[in-house]
């Protein structure tokens, strides 16, 4: 690929004539230009095809072509057919509206390889606004598209457009945007512009719609001519440093002018110098900067009014730009740059470093608190920080732009307002608990009324059931002394009917503590209602007017059918005495599902499904008061003697050891409903056992082995064996009772107390299963000590039967499992 090689005479001679005038615009500038490292171009929008007329020799050595080739040629001779469209259509249209236009495209050397450049494009108008140039600078960025991730390339690339743009600062300049100087060192002489002498007051201001003129050479001293005196010294030792050998002179400083206003102006130079080695001229350029050094000075005094210090970071770089309210927010000596290793060695251990190299991508830094230790003072201070991500170009390296801010005042509020909010938790915490004490010993002092309350109600019924048993075997020991026989069934019928009624009280108070035994079994309760009729009507009497009413679809529950038929029987009763003068009885049956706003209410009440059975009187009704005590053993609220109290404490007890719940709606004078919810059961209905008539016996002289703890117990039960024809080995504890159940004896059934000492009645069975697998059991229970042993998790070959038990009930017990 090379540039077009010929041209018309006319365009020759048209081309010629812009390049000496491109150079006549450059004057003094162009040796900077042949100097410069930096590849540059200028064109001439106002030949046909914008041709170039100079190029330095950078831009020659990055292109590889001469500068024959080069000038007269339009720069489209750098393209190829992967150059991006959209990048030559952006130069076009830069060009077509004469603005500065930046660019980056892939672009073709003479020998075929490839490079992207980054193009930054100028137009230069002369003193009357008229566009006679375009000045182009070339950065060559292949290396950035190569390996994006380098960070030694990263910082190589910022220098190189930093570079770049200095560079254009020098072109601008020479189009009168920036006042020019060149020192002819020798000669002791300094020729400037008209811009370098109205900045600097060597000539007077130019009147409105006038160019100033320049006041032609100058001494030597008159570059510090209009120096602020506070600037004046450095400035002098820079210039003298330059003059010495130094490479660049880049200093920003103030001016003073006839009036005593105060200009900012950043001046940029270079020394060239003769053959013999010595200095022999300095040439450069003025831009002023004063309306950019009031943005800054009120940017500086906002973030200092406000503490708030802003930096600008490249990650992977040593260095952070830094504001002078950064420095002293970390109680660093300002500086335009500190270390960022610096910076994150003030933080404390264990906090997030303020400049960390965590964002690879653009958009929000994530903001963090973090607390450093002041470099000058030691003291602790929170920090924030906050930023953005950013890059200016979409090839450009990546750049943390952000703020930090001090927040210890407001970290040291939410400090005392938590401790506050702690000192109050105490308090209310100390007062909770001493509410509690006070709650628990309330319930102390009720638990102890309602002590003594039972106590006292268990020692009176029992008083009375006792006099009746004693009082009757005395007589029928008395009687048997003197050798009478009359009457002695009559003694013995009293003393088994307050046998019976102590038996039934005892029941109740099992049943209150839900410590009873229960035996429960799938149970259709419309079923079981029904057969309450005749019964529940010869009870309640002619004045109560008895209404069943049985749902639909009933659903199954899982109790103990005959704890189920004393429940509704209480109820019934309770209903009737609360109707003296008659009244409506109704008993209903309903499906009911308990939801979590109900449970929630009730203790150990779970939410689900369950079958109510409800029995609602038209009485009197209950206040408040009394619902709330209903439920406690031996209050009652009928006279004295007429009533136990242990009705309803019996209910709740059976309600709750069946997983259900029970509950009473009374007003006074507006009668009352009591609901008995019990759990569904999902199966079928069992079948009826058969009940026989008389005391089974032993058939085949089967033998039964009795381990009960207690010896009357224990004898009255082998007793009754022996009678009924069974064959019998006995035991005091679980521990002798294993003996024979692993010895070779033959035993058909094992006869067990629950509440044996040591090893119990079940542990018992459990170990005697394991050397005889099939061995039958019955247990005696008077005090069930796991709930669930009665709830139906008996395994398969065992029952239960409850002290005190009848003969017959007992051989009952035993016949059918042994034939089962």
């Amino acid at each position: 690929m090379s540039a077009p090689d010929g041209t018309d005479p006319g365009r020759a001679e048209a081309l010629a004539a812009a390049i000496a005038a491109a150079r006549h615009r450059a004057g003094p500038f162009l040796a900077a230009f042949e100097q410069s490292r930096q590849p540059m171009l200028v064109t001439d929008p106002r030949l046909p095809d914008n041709p170039i007329v100079y190029a330095n020799p950078a831009f020659l050595t990055l292109a590889g072509y001469s500068a024959e080739e080069v000038v007269g040629s339009n720069c489209r001779f750098l393209q190829g057919a992967e150059t991006d469209p959209g990048a030559v259509a952006a130069i076009r249209e830069g060009l077509r509206e004469e603005r500065v236009t930046r660019v980056t495209l892939l672009n073709y050397r003479r020998d075929g390889s490839r490079f992207w450049n980054q193009l930054l494009i100028c137009p230069i108008r002369d003193e009357a606004g008229r566009l006679v140039n375009y000045f182009a600078s070339q950065v060559d960025m292949s290396h950035v598209h190569e390996a994006e991730a380098g960070r030694t390339r990263l910082a190589d690339i910022e220098r190189r457009l930093s570079e770049a743009q200095r560079q254009l600062s020098l072109t601008l300049s020479s189009a009168g945007i920036a006042g020019t100087w060149d020192w002819d060192i020798p000669e002791k002489r300094l020729h400037v512009d008209a811009r370098f002498a109205a900045l600097t007051g060597l000539a007077p201001p130019a009147r409105p719609g006038t160019v100033p003129l320049s006041p032609g050479p100058l001494p030597s001293s008159a570059f510090f001519a209009g120096i602020h005196p506070l600037d004046r010294g450095r400035v002098r030792l820079a210039v003298s440093g330059i003059l010495g050998g130094a490479e660049v002179f880049d200093k920003e400083y103030r001016l003073l002018g006839p009036d005593g206003a105060v200009r900012w102006v950043h001046a940029r130079g270079r020394c060239h110098f003769g053959a013999d080695g010595r200095p022999a001229r300095f040439t450069g350029v003025l831009v002023e900067v004063t309306d950019q050094k009031r943005v800054e000075e009120r940017l500086r005094i906002a973030q200092s009014a406000g503490r708030v210090g802003a930096f600008e970071h490249v990650p992977g770089f040593a260095t952070v730009a830094a504001s002078p309210q950064f420095c002293s927010l970390l109680g660093l000596v300002p500086a335009r740059t500190v270390a960022a290793s610096a910076v994150n060695a003030l933080v404390v251990e264990g906090d997030p470093p303020l400049m960390a190299p965590d964002q690879r991508q653009e958009g929000e830094l994530p903001p963090i608190e973090t607390r450093v230790r002041l470099a000058d003072t030691g003291e602790v201070r929170w920090l924030v920080r906050r930023g953005e991500a950013i890059r200016d170009t979409e090839t450009s390296g990546l750049r943390h732009v952000g703020v930090i801010y001090d927040v210890t005042e407001s970290k040291r509020a939410e400090v005392a307002l938590r401790e506050l909010n702690d000192t109050l938790e105490a308090r209310v915490r100390e007062a909770v608990a001493e509410r509690e004490r006070a709650e628990e010993q309330l319930r102390q002092s009720q638990k102890m009324e309602a002590v003594g309350q039972l106590t006292g109600g268990i020692a009176h019924d029992f008083n009375n059931l006792l006099t009746g048993i004693v009082g009757s075997l005395d007589l029928m020991q008395t009687r048997i002394n003197e050798g009478r026989t009359e009457n002695l069934t009559r003694y013995a019928g009293l003393a088994m009917a307050s046998a019976q009624r102590a038996a039934a009280l005892t029941h109740r108070l099992l049943a209150f503590s839900r410590r009873q035994p229960l035996e429960s079994r799938p149970v259709d309760a419309n079923r079981l209602v029904s057969s309450m009729d005749e019964l529940m009507r010869r009870t309640l009497g002619e004045r109560v007017q008895l209404e069943v009413v049985v749902a639909g679809g009933l659903w199954l529950t899982l109790c103990d059918p005959n704890q189920l038929e004393n429940a509704i029987l209480n109820l019934a009763i309770n209903a009737r005495d609360a109707m003296p003068e008659g009244g409506r009885l109704t008993i209903e049956t309903a499906n009911s599902h308990l939801d979590d706003a109900y449970a929630s209410r009730e203790i150990g009440v779970r939410a689900g499904q369950y079958v109510c059975v409800s029995v609602t009187d038209t009485g009197t009704g209950m206040p408040p008061d009394v619902i709330a005590r209903a439920f406690d053993p031996f209050f009652t609220t009928k006279p004295l003697g007429q009533g136990t109290g242990l009705g309803l404490s019996m209910i709740y007890g059976f309600a709750k050891q069946s997983e259900g719940n029970v509950k009473i709606y009374s007003e006074a004078g507006q009668g009352t409903t009591v609901k008995l919810y019990l759990p569904r059961y999902h199966g079928e209905v069992e079948a009826l056992a058969e009940v026989r008539g008389e005391a089974p016996r032993a058939e085949r002289g089967e033998t039964v082995l009795v381990v009960e703890d207690d010896p009357t117990v224990r004898s009255l039960v082998i007793e009754v064996l022996h009678e009924l024809g069974y064959r019998t080995l006995e035991a005091g504890d679980g521990t002798a009772g294993l003996r024979h159940l692993q010895s070779d004896a033959h035993i058909d059934l094992l006869v067990t107390d629950v509440g044996l000492p040591g090893l119990n009645g079940r542990q018992l069975a459990d170990q005697a299963r394991l050397v005889r697998p099939a061995l039958k059991v019955l247990f005696m229970t008077g005090y069930a000590e796991n709930a669930t042993f009665g709830n139906g998790h008996l395994g398969p070959g065992m029952q239960m039967i409850t002290k005190p038990f009848p003969v017959e009930g007992l051989a009952t017990k035993i016949r059918s499992i042994i034939e089962g």
